[in-house]
């Protein structure tokens, strides 16, 4: 006879696991990147400028960062399955936006919405993932959360662009297949366990804010900073490369568009891996001269008109700041004491956000006086300056208290 402890774990055990969630948080992120491939569409219908492109890009920053600030810790309250399922739903507003589109107000308000969700699932995903893992899976557990995070921002623009170019309503079908996809991860969710136990009473919501305690400052400062380049060069690929390649390179497949831009991501997955194989203290100044090496295949391959050149800086640019922004998140949490690590973590993606929205729109900005192409030169310049500044300075600098590796 099975007594009652031995029912709820039997259970448990019958319900989806870490890697049912992690595919929940690939979908989920997936979204953030779809409408990726497809600006230069919208340009055509409705017809705004490249900044504009980039502003609408930009937006969802604003939604990732009010989520982050206002409701960051609100799944450690009420449960990992109800922020998941309401992460979710916001995903499913933003394509009902983008199939509803009509001028660029649901446009931004699409993008504002994506932008709650990924806050939202940031760290509500990454937690699940790592607590429905049993303890001596829990390093495939990290992974599988690093690799759902990148990974679906990868697929996003892989999956639009193919849609896109080679299957009908280019700018319906992939919102549609997305909300298809929602709709499954969110019967998974309720198929999962709940990790979070029921307290009694319940404690208040509360905004969790943006903190650094000084007793971390000298290490936030340069690993946020060198996670503010890493997400700008992201924040490049993702808002600005379709106009680079069809308006300098000549490229006009959207699925290749969308190749490029998922190879990023996935590169920046490899070099978070191969930061755990060679140590915080090493990779972020490292991570940071990869980084560098990539901007400068980037910016060569606008002054040479050459595609290859722009893979290879895609793959080198992508991996440098994979090892730098893991890097810099290690050294951060480490470094924070246990009652500010949540706050502490929160801040660091605060910053690598708003490098991944406000350079973007300085690039938009510049194209439309100079050019594209001139834009794109100048960006990595100024990106090449700081990521070697930011590199030198942590590499002679880093606190030895912050060392963990």
């Amino acid at each position: 006879m099975i007594n009652s402890d031995t029912e709820p774990r039997q259970r448990d055990r019958r319900r989806p696991g870490y890697k049912a969630a992690a595919a929940v948080f690939a979908v989920g992120m997936m979204g953030t990147t779809l409408p990726t491939p497809l600006y230069g569409l919208y340009r055509q219908q409705i017809g705004f400028s490249e900044l504009i492109v980039t502003v609408v890009f930009a937006v969802y920053a604003v939604g990732v960062i009010a989520a982050l600030l206002i409701a960051g810790g609100f799944s450690d309250v009420l449960g990992r399955r109800p922020v998941l399922l309401a992460a979710l739903g916001l995903a499913a507003l933003s394509a009902v936006c983008f199939l509803a589109e009509a001028g660029l107000p649901l446009l931004y308000t699409g993008r504002v919405l994506s932008g709650f969700s990924a806050g939202l699932l940031s760290g509500t995903g990454t937690a699940a993932v790592l607590e429905l893992a049993p303890p001596r899976l829990r390093g495939r557990a990290g992974l599988a959360a690093t690799a759902a995070n990148m990974g679906g921002l990868g697929l996003g623009p892989l999956v639009s662009g193919v849609l896109a170019q080679y299957a009908p309503w280019p700018l319906k079908l992939p919102f549609l297949v997305h909300l298809a996809l929602l709709a499954g991860a969110g019967t998974v969710v309720c198929l999962l366990a709940e990790t979070v136990p029921r307290a009694d009473p319940r404690p208040a919501l509360r905004p969790q804010g943006m903190k650094v305690p000084p007793q971390v400052r000298g290490v936030f400062g340069p690993c946020a900073l060198a996670a503010f380049a890493g997400f700008s060069l992201l924040g490049l690929f993702t808002a600005v490369a379709p106009a680079f390649l069809t308006q300098t390179l000549g490229e006009r497949n959207l699925a290749v568009t969308g190749a490029v831009v998922f190879c990023v991501f996935c590169a920046s997955t490899g070099g978070q891996l191969l930061m755990g194989r060679i140590g915080a203290r090493r990779a972020l100044p490292w991570g940071c001269a990869v980084l560098v090496a990539g901007l400068l295949l980037i910016g060569a391959s606008l002054l040479l008109k050459s595609f290859l050149l722009l893979l290879a800086g895609a793959l080198t640019g992508g991996t440098g700041q994979g090892m730098a922004f893991r890097a810099g998140l290690t050294e951060v949490s480490d470094a924070a004491p246990g009652s500010h690590r949540g706050a502490t973590i929160s801040a660091f993606f605060v910053v690598a956000y708003v490098g991944i929205s406000l350079p973007v729109v300085g690039v938009g900005a510049m194209a439309v006086g100079l050019g594209v192409r001139t834009a794109g030169v100048v960006f990595t310049a100024c990106a090449v300056l700081l990521v070697t500044a930011v590199g030198a300075w942590v590499r002679r600098n880093l606190p030895p208290a912050a060392v963990r590796s």
